[in-house]
């Protein structure tokens, strides 16, 4: 468990506008991610609006791009960077790019990602379009550890948000974010805590 006294230092990975950034962002600032401070914004995207928003933050910003480049090597560099800002842990925070074995591996159940539906369901690209498609009632998102699977490793946290019968995916995906902003500062407040186990692909709140 980590100290008391001690803060957790976040990395937060972008590709765009990175309002779960700036979500999380104005949760440490308020106290509600207690024991953290944000280290870094790194985003793979040089154009990313996101970045523009952190350094009016007064946030330290990284770009390390990835075009032209194997996965592997980039990640390679986004990984020494976070380790030269001693990160303790990342959040992805909508960026648009799987992570590799050797990123995973670096940080192992240290990754957190946010993802817009109640996994298993939906996983990938466009899920808010995927439950429309497949005439859900009910959608959501989810904060999940990052593992070698897609948008499958352990869930911390999810909610419900309900879908209307003249639902579009703009709505829905508007909605859902709303629910995103919320519930990614409460777990990455609950991750840097210490206070919860991981069972199995259970993640459990300690008593």
């Amino acid at each position: 468990m980590p100290s008391a006294t001690t803060k957790q230092r976040l990395g937060i990975l972008i590709s765009g506008r990175g309002s779960n950034m700036l979500a999380l962002a104005d949760a440490v600032q308020g106290g509600r991610i207690p024991n953290a401070e944000i280290a870094v914004v790194l985003s793979d995207q040089g154009e990313a609006p996101g970045i523009g928003s952190a350094k009016a933050r007064g946030l330290y910003t990284v770009v390390i791009e990835r075009q032209g480049r194997t996965r592997d090597d980039h990640d390679n560099e986004v990984v020494k960077k976070l380790k030269e800002c001693s990160v303790d842990l990342v959040c992805l925070a909508g960026y648009m790019r799987i992570v590799s074995s050797c990123f995973i591996q670096s940080f192992p159940e240290r990754i957190l990602n946010i993802h817009p539906s109640l996994l298993p369901a939906f996983p990938g690209l466009a899920a808010q379009r995927q439950a429309l498609d497949h005439g859900v009632k009910w959608s959501g998102c989810t904060v999940h550890f990052v593992d070698e699977t897609l948008d499958g490793g352990p869930i911390i946290m999810q909610t419900v948000v309900s879908v209307a019968d003249d639902d579009t995916e703009e709505g829905l995906s508007a909605r859902i974010l709303e629910q995103e902003h919320r519930i990614y500062p409460e777990a990455v407040a609950l991750i840097v805590s210490g206070n919860y186990e991981v069972s199995g692909r259970r993640v459990l709140r300690k008593r």
